[in-house]
């Protein structure tokens, strides 16, 4: 891991809408048109919202990765842009991608299909943005659709941030890896051949078991970095912790262990996606 220093931290949002700093764009593919919002300059980041949607904090860590020097693109998937957690919002949230063809919340050998959507997202920013590739970064519901997403060969900087699909409802599901067997196959290959994963999620979180990371070391070997965050003897914020970039963060506590977590995704960034330096 480099030495260099993490942004410094960003203000919280002052403003009655947390996104007014970023420019929205419509997203068209195969007939489905999204909202995009698109801030800063340099390699592209496609950031991959949690549950329940974009709130404040998933804006405020799209923040840190564009002071970090990146141009982050970050598609409206469920929920309300800009609107801040609440547990009614959360769960209705999980509703709605439940019955919603778009995610196959139990499939453990197939992507959802919103994935070729997002594959198409990341050819588009590849090309505007130029460089060696994009990142690829997912949270909770779409943490695994980083995995999938690397079949495209524009994603070279892969971040599951606590995958959780598909929900561990059996020993089974919680080792599923929410991925057909032929895409994982090009995972494989593109794993060990210089596009590495990284894997974060917060030791004993409930939703997201060791055993998915155990399993996607087993199929990746070195191709895959394990970040699991120990909070042993630290408060968290939530009942229980679990969003390791955004609710857990403390990005104002240089020793807190989730400042390494934010460490590793600018160091696999900084790797993946600047050009090599000329001779």
């Amino acid at each position: 891991m480099s030495e260099r220093t993490p942004p410094t931290p960003v203000r919280p949002s002052q403003t009655p809408d947390p996104l007014d700093d970023f420019t929205p764009r419509p997203f068209a593919f195969d007939g489905k048109t999204r909202t995009v919002f698109w801030k800063g300059s340099g390699p592209a980041v496609v950031v991959m919202h949690e549950i329940p949607g974009i709130t404040p904090e998933v804006a405020e860590f799209a923040r840190r990765i564009v002071d970090a020097g990146y141009t982050v693109v970050m598609p409206h998937l469920f929920g309300d842009p800009g609107r801040p957690y609440s547990d009614g919002y959360t769960a209705a949230s999980i509703v709605r991608a439940c019955i919603s063809r778009e995610f196959l919340v139990l499939a453990s050998r197939r992507s959802s299909p919103i994935v070729k959507w997002l594959r198409a997202l990341c050819r588009e920013a590849h090309e505007h943005c130029g460089g060696p590739g994009v990142g690829a970064l997912g949270m909770c519901l779409t943490g695994n659709f980083a995995l999938a997403m690397m079949v495209d060969e524009s994603v070279m900087a892969p971040v599951l941030s606590q995958p959780s699909l598909p929900f561990s409802l059996t020993p089974g599901l919680a080792r599923g890896l929410h991925i057909s067997d032929e895409d994982l196959q090009i995972v494989k290959r593109r794993a060990q051949s210089g596009c590495p994963v990284l894997g974060l999620r917060m030791k004993g979180d409930w939703l997201m078991f060791g055993s998915r990371f155990e399993r996607l070391q087993q199929e990746l070997g070195d191709g895959f970095i394990d970040g699991t965050v120990d909070l042993a003897g630290r408060p968290s914020v939530a009942p229980f912790a679990h969003s390791v970039l955004t609710t857990e963060l403390r990005a104002d506590d240089p020793d807190h262990p989730t400042q390494a977590a934010l460490q590793a995704v600018l160091d696999l960034f900084d790797r993946q996606l600047r050009p090599a330096p000329q001779p």
